[in-house]
């Protein structure tokens, strides 16, 4: 203990004393004893600071950022092209404030970030009400089935096997003790049968859950799940693409109920894995079944505007157990990096990016179906990322990415029945020159180069 905090055992006897125990076990009396460690963890010896320093940069050099390689990597995060503006806005010393704006006398610079970041989200989803954001895309996923969960009072979650594989897990994990029955199905050809989503739900499913575009990147028929789900009394939720939302049908037009998903392709680094930003949008009528924050804009008592967080009764700093969740922070500042970009590019410059991605995507996927040795699986529209099918994927992995490419991610690990396939994204930031290159290289890998 004495390693992470900076008193000495004295120290530990007095505040023991002052708070009335003996030892330290005693604060733990609460957790059951089958669930206490009964040995010493196993821990190498103590570092020096400077010591430390030197190891995390002999392990930082073990790192190949995603702008060093030409990265074709999607699965739910992007190399995207980031407006340089970004970066000098959101480090403004402006922008550092407390995670959470309860005192909004103090911080109608940070509400009113957060309004704006919440009418951009319902104007890119076709949503009446967004929240003021997540930790990222999986989470908000859960957090929006049990939405529906509780708003509908059943437990029956019909969900999509083309939903991301990890969105999936970590539905399961957090819904594991909330009584969720969850039921998937199964694809055909790079999408959900129509018929089969019908076979499973019923008068007591809460959802029909769906990814739009799908994780091999492929359209489904939002408009038939939606109308399905409706007849049913259950809930339609999508995990959305934002990006793909520039060119795509708004899932609020089809009448879809919930839309979440990763705002990362939103102006945000790839970063190794973080930080990212969950969203969730929403019909009006789900308003007060919402997680997280939610910026409202007023007037004082003068008729001037002003921003406040709205509805609080829903979260549980003041319902306790009975809150709507127990999400008690927003990724604010991610979430302004996702207004700023929204700002600066507008409403066709979204649509453009998306354009972009669209086009460049089925270029290399026309070059690629000539090669031989690759083969294209699905026949269903997609966006910007598709699957193509390989001899041998992994060393084509380790072969391209020694040539200077991140061909892909491949699928086997999520789908044991898709071995040898790849996933590949292409975005806006991708030239044609490194598209051809992708197609020259992998031809002379297939052929033994």
């Amino acid at each position: 203990m004495a390693g992470y905090v900076p008193h000495n055992p004295d120290e530990f006897q007095k505040m023991l004393e002052a708070i009335g125990v003996k030892q330290v076990d005693e604060l733990f009396a609460d957790i059951p004893e089958a669930f206490r460690l009964k040995r010493p963890l196993s821990l190498p010896d103590g570092l020096s600071e400077a010591e430390v320093i030197d190891h995390l940069t002999d392990l930082s050099y073990q790192n190949i950022a995603g702008d060093e390689l030409v990265c074709f990597l999607g699965a739910g995060v992007y190399d995207h092209l980031i407006p340089v503006a970004i970066k000098h806005l959101l480090q403004r010393g402006d922008f550092f404030t407390a995670y959470t704006p309860y005192q909004a006398e103090i911080s109608q610079g940070t509400l009113q970030a957060i309004y704006e970041y919440q009418s951009l989200m319902c104007g890119l989803t076709g949503m009446d009400v967004a929240n003021a954001s997540m930790y990222e895309g999986a989470t908000a996923l859960a957090e929006s089935a049990h939405m529906a969960m509780v708003q509908t009072g059943r437990n029956k979650l019909v969900i999509l096997e083309t939903i991301h594989p990890e969105y999936r897990e970590v539905l399961k994990g957090t819904l594991k003790h909330m009584n969720a029955e969850i039921v998937e199905v199964s694809f055909e050809d790079g999408v959900t049968d129509f018929n089969k989503i019908a076979e499973k739900v019923d008068t007591q499913t809460a959802a029909v859950i769906v990814q739009y575009p799908n994780f091999f990147g492929c359209i489904e028929d939002l408009e038939l799940i939606c109308n399905m789900s409706k007849k049913f009394g259950a809930m339609s939720i999508v995990s959305a693409y934002p990006v793909a939302l520039g060119l795509l049908t708004p899932p609020g037009d089809f009448g879809a109920d919930i839309v979440c998903g990763e705002g990362q392709s939103l102006g945000i680094p790839m970063s190794f894995g973080g930080p990212y930003l969950g969203f969730i949008a929403c019909k009006e009528a789900l308003i007060r079944r919402i997680p997280g924050r939610l910026a409202g804009c007023t007037s004082d008592n003068r008729g001037q505007r002003g921003f406040v967080l709205t509805l609080q009764a829903r979260e549980q700093h003041i319902r306790r157990e009975k809150a709507t969740s127990n999400i008690c922070s927003d990724q604010a500042l991610m979430a302004l990096n996702a207004t700023i970009y929204l700002s600066l590019l507008g409403r066709d410059g979204v649509k453009n990016v998306a354009s972009q991605c669209l086009t460049k995507a089925h270029y290399l996927k026309k070059k690629l179906e000539k090669i031989p040795g690759v083969t294209i699986p699905f026949t269903a529209p997609f966006f910007n990322e598709f699957v193509i099918q390989t001899q041998k994927s992994e060393k084509v992995l380790k072969k391209m990415k020694k040539e200077g490419i991140l061909p892909g991610v491949t699928l086997e690990c999520w789908y044991p029945q898709l071995q040898d396939h790849l996933l590949i994204a292409v975005t806006e930031k991708r030239t044609a020159a490194e598209l051809d290159l992708y197609c020259d290289v992998l031809e002379d890998v297939l052929n033994g180069h």
